[in-house]
């Protein structure tokens, strides 16, 4: 019974937790644009904002309002009569209204502002979104590569582990043997000591770099695709000038358009303060019933229809309107102000980005000719130690940097690809097309 309940409970605990699963870059993507909290949020606020347009434009279209009431009155009236005498009378009747009533609005200036103050609001939304769904990519991404680059690193750890572990079992023979040193095994046991610690921390950064990825997509990962070097094409950007992507990013940067839009917007809203100082005129026609209305009318109906404009002019309000106009000129300047820095930062990180890309391609073929150079050194030093011309140190000093230089050619590929998938989405450039290129050099 008890192990029945156990495989009950695992099977339960099983299909709650999900299984585990393997993903590429663009299954990391895909599933990100669904599951990632951020993006969401920011799917729910661009809906919400997309109603600010309806609501103006209610502003300017007629608006017709009812309202109808009844009353039971009890009326106590005191008069003299013909004599001087007082007399009371109590009287009980119910009175009534009702009224229709339509209103256009012909000219408000505020209202107008206001349309073309939401217009801009909304497109600053919809650039908004386009610039978080492009930074999904870039944060999936990072997290992507930061997950293969920390399984690199633990590979490489544990390589070293190994060749070490064969080094030191090397030395304990040769002191058995009588042709090593006592400093050989010491030195030997110390490499591998420290490559312990090493392995311990690239474990626990494994395990934090899997778990960045799986809060992206909500989701446990069993594997990531590892990246095939002999599939990665070391390319330079194209176009192959930094100005034209700084044209680009002038035209389709998300970020640019969301900041002119916050111009725009901050532009009518000087406007709306503006309109403080304007009339303002609309058209009513009216349509209402009255029955015995007041006590001088009971069992009395009236029914009118009228039709007219509204005139409105504002006089005095305490200065309140030209503060307001005060108000909203420093925040336009605010506003032209923050697109001009955006500008300017845009085009250092485009720099940046540019640089990474052109520069990375020398960057990882230099490390790719530093890697099998290391590699030779290895082998030199191994074969020289066996002859006796090279001592241990200088196996596990060679050893180390090899591995130093693998970590960094692997590092540099991954900064690389990072670099082409940022610069994209700077310029506003396809949000899937790098990712789908660079997914093609992973192994399935």
């Amino acid at each position: 019974m008890k192990k029945k309940n156990l495989l009950a409970f695992a099977a339960a605990a099983g299909l709650l937790c999900g299984p585990a699963w393997s993903l590429d870059l663009s299954q990391a993507y895909g599933e990100a644009l669904e599951q990632d909290s951020t993006i969401r949020a920011v799917r729910a606020a661009t809906d919400a904002r997309r109603e600010r347009l309806p609501q103006a434009r209610a502003q300017l279209l007629p608006s017709v309002s009812a309202s109808v009431s009844r009353y039971r009155n009890w009326l106590e009236r005191t008069s003299p009569d013909a004599s001087g005498q007082l007399v009371t009378a109590n009287l009980r009747y119910t009175s009534s209204s009702e009224a229709l009533t339509l209103r256009q609005p012909i000219f408000r200036m505020y209202q107008m502002a206001d349309y073309r103050q939401a217009q801009a609001q909304v497109d600053d939304a919809e650039a908004t979104l386009e610039r978080e769904t492009q930074n999904v990519g870039v944060r999936v991404s990072g997290a992507y590569f930061e997950a293969l680059l920390a399984e690199e690193h633990l590979a490489l750890v544990l390589a070293q582990k190994t060749a070490y572990t064969t080094q030191f079992d090397a030395a304990q023979k040769r002191l058995g043997a009588g042709f090593g040193t006592r400093t050989d095994i010491d030195e030997a046991r110390a490499a591998l000591d420290l490559n312990l610690a090493q392995e311990l921390e690239a474990r626990q950064n494994l395990d934090f770099t899997r778990r960045q990825i799986q809060s992206l997509v909500n989701r446990p990962i069993d594997r990531l695709a590892p990246l095939d070097s002999s599939r990665m094409r070391l390319v330079r950007p194209s176009p192959d000038r930094l100005e034209d992507w700084v044209e680009q990013a002038e035209i389709n940067s998300p970020e640019l358009q969301s900041l002119v839009a916050q111009v725009e917007a901050a532009k009518y809203e000087l406007e709306k303060a503006q309109a403080g100082h304007y009339p303002t005129l609309d058209a009513i026609a009216q349509w209402s019933r009255n029955d015995s209305d007041t006590i001088n009318n009971i069992k009395t109906r009236y029914s009118n229809k009228s039709i007219g404009l509204q005139l409105n002019i504002p006089l005095y309000s305490g200065g309140h309107v030209s503060s307001t106009v005060r108000q909203a000129i420093a925040g336009q300047l605010r506003a032209e102000e923050a697109l001009e820095a955006l500008r300017r930062d845009l085009g250092v990180r485009l720099h940046r980005e540019f640089r990474g890309v052109t520069e990375g391609v020398l960057r990882v073929r230099a490390l790719e000719q530093a890697v099998r150079s290391s590699e030779q050194v290895v082998i030199s030093n191994r074969r020289s130690f066996e002859a006796g011309s090279r001592t241990l140190p200088d196996v596990l000093n060679a050893e180390q940097q090899k591995v130093s230089a693998q970590r960094d050619l692997a590092q540099a590929r991954f900064v690389y690809l990072m670099s082409r998938i940022r610069l994209q989405a700077l310029a506003g450039g396809p949000k899937a097309e790098v990712i789908d290129e660079i997914n093609g050099w992973l192994v399935r």
